[in-house]
């Protein structure tokens, strides 16, 4: 039962989700903005998504678009709760961080299954030519925790593998030196006086 506590975060990321694009559909008319914060730095706007990250797949056949942007996706997310729940390897922390992709994931595919026109984006940031990109692509709370979740996944991983290595330097330099003492304590010694023995 322990595991999947871990599901109430992907319950409130996915309602989260969920109750802010709602308003952006009831109160942003569609291709327009409704606000805007240290000039066009930040934009809140309301477009449609037909693909995935990125726009990916928009252009995909109908039957293509069935199999990359929903049935894939979908069997991916019962992997994953499948994983959060069984695998005995995750610590808590993984098991937090992979739930909260799993809300992400979810809040998305409730929107290409039950939205045709697409999935709801509305975050739009100034990018300012960065890696070609005038405007980073506009997302939504749903791609944040995916994006989010993942950073930290990778971070843990990275820290994780570090912590690894130096346990290992320290093991070996901790059998180096057993190594060394053993050998002094084997090797006889030079001047290792013998006192005659009384008869």
């Amino acid at each position: 039962m322990k595991a999947y506590r871990y599901f109430l975060l992907s319950g409130l990321i996915m309602i989260f989700d969920q109750i802010t694009k709602i308003l952006v559909v009831k109160f942003i008319p569609l291709h327009t903005s409704a606000w805007s914060f240290l000039g066009d730095f930040f934009r809140l706007i309301h477009v449609r998504n037909l693909g995935m990250v990125f726009s990916f797949g928009s252009t995909f056949s109908p039957g293509l678009k069935l199999i990359t942007s929903i049935i894939l996706p979908m069997l991916m997310l019962i992997a994953l709760g499948l994983y959060i729940v069984r695998s005995k390897e995750l610590t808590s922390i993984q098991r937090w961080i992979l739930a909260a992709i799993f809300g992400g994931g979810l809040g998305n595919q409730i929107d290409r299954i039950f939205r045709p026109d697409g999935v709801v984006d509305f975050l739009d940031f100034k990018f300012y030519g960065l890696f070609g990109l005038e405007r980073w692509p506009t997302f939504n709370i749903a791609d944040s925790a995916l994006v989010v979740s993942s950073i930290l996944l990778i971070l843990l991983h990275l820290i994780d593998t570090i912590r690894f290595k130096r346990g290992s330097r320290h093991i070996a330099a901790l059998a180096a030196s057993d190594n060394e003492l053993n050998e002094l304590t084997d090797k006889p010694a030079d001047n290792v006086i013998n006192f005659p023995t009384k008869e």
